[in-house]
């Protein structure tokens, strides 16, 4: 086993300016892993400058309709060759591709398999790609040294079109962002939403609670989406409601920090309740949906209040006990900081870090006929890489 630092290439499909789940994952992996002294960059498409120094930007993205949502992915011909380049260049000791099947650069990277390779599945509920190049995935998928999923609900939909062993981990949250954050400066009970303006994530439902809430309470809305303009058309006559659009990471966290209750009333598509774990780290009680993908992280009635997903009115009683009854609060703020701990990003960075020296020693363990394969795969990238 290698005792020195790895250089380790972490890929990501979805756009690394635009805020999402996966994208945090791996921006926030990437710190701890440099902050342990590996050399870890992240690839992936940037619509503006890189989101930090660490970044290789692969071009704009496109958005791509996907599982009931709009995903920023950069499948073109551009985005292919930058992606090319860059792995030809960093020269990784391994690579860390998160959706690996997703069109653009970590598909690039998985077909071109330059390396050995560590592969995380997020995705959980559907998906018209798998279903639909099977056969061709399942070829390219043989490739992947080490496969991991976030959840079980993300393995049963992955192992379902591509049968194998996969290790079940966890999303991560780097604790000490959170809690260390000074709180942003409230007036009264606020609520915090932050989340795609999208059928799924159910901010219908949360606005429409909203009218059952005391007059002083105020919803922070962050972030936008398709639905942005038609929301605030219907409730432009509620001044309590304040639309923030898209945050910083740094104003995300304040903002989670000085909230009263933190509101997740997604109605389906969640495999893994990342927000949740922000908000527990923060110190912010919770009131969420009851999918799968929420209760992976969350304990009904213990560290989060849970009510029927699409339930207007048990989502507008269950704000107002938390928000009305301080001592329901602190315990859930309490055990909600409790339970964050047991998703540390430095763990979760430990648990890769013997994925990737597994993928490693098995990648060095291959025939001397895939050897030979590779070789001729460096060749070719190499005379890519040098068309202008």
């Amino acid at each position: 086993m290698r005792t020195g630092p790895l250089r380790i290439g972490l890929v990501c499909p979805y756009s690394l300016t635009i805020p999402g789940g996966v994208q945090g994952q791996v921006l926030d992996l990437a710190r701890v892993l440099r902050r342990h002294g590996h050399e870890a960059r992240v690839l992936g498409p940037c619509d503006g400058p890189p989101p930090t120094t660490f970044v290789t930007p692969l071009g704009n993205s496109i958005p791509t309709s996907a599982n009931g949502s709009v995903a920023p992915l950069a499948p073109d011909p551009a985005c292919t060759l930058r992606t090319i380049r860059a792995l030809r260049d960093e020269e990784f000791d391994v690579l860390h591709l998160h959706e690996p099947f997703a069109p653009g650069p970590t598909h690039t990277a998985l077909l071109i398999d330059i390396a050995p390779m560590v592969a995380t599945f997020h995705a959980a509920g559907t998906s018209a790609s798998y279903r639909y190049l099977q056969l061709p995935l399942k070829r390219v998928a043989e490739r992947i040294e080490v496969r991991c999923v976030v959840s079980k609900d993300a393995e049963q939909l992955v192992s379902s079109f591509f049968p194998g062993e996969y290790d079940v981990l966890f999303n991560g949250v780097d604790l000490g962002r959170y809690q260390n954050a000074a709180p942003w400066k409230t007036e009264g009970p606020t609520i915090f939403f932050c989340g795609r303006h999208e059928p799924r994530k159910g901010l219908d439902l949360l606005l429409e609670a909203m009218s059952s809430l005391p007059k002083n309470v105020t919803l922070w809305v962050a972030s936008d989406g398709p639905d942005t303009e038609r929301l605030r058309s219907l409730s432009a006559g509620d001044q309590r409601i304040q639309w923030l659009g898209r945050l910083t990471d740094d104003e995300k966290i304040a903002r989670l920090r000085g909230a009263s209750v933190f509101c997740a009333p997604s109605l389906r598509g969640e495999s893994f309740g990342v927000v949740l774990l922000e908000a527990m780290a923060s110190g912010t009680p919770i009131v969420a949906s009851d999918l799968p993908g929420y209760l992976n992280v969350a304990n009904p009635g213990v560290d989060a209040e849970i009510v029927p997903a699409g339930d207007v009115a048990a989502l507008g009683a269950a704000l107002l006990r938390v928000l009305t009854e301080p001592q329901r609060a602190e315990r859930l703020r309490q055990a909600g900081s409790e339970r964050a701990t047991h998703f540390s990003m430095e763990r979760l960075a430990e648990e890769y870090l013997a994925r990737y020296e597994l993928a490693i020693s098995t990648r060095q363990a291959r025939t001397p006929a895939e050897s030979r394969h590779r070789r001729d795969l460096r060749r070719m990238m190499t005379r890519l890489g040098r068309r202008p």
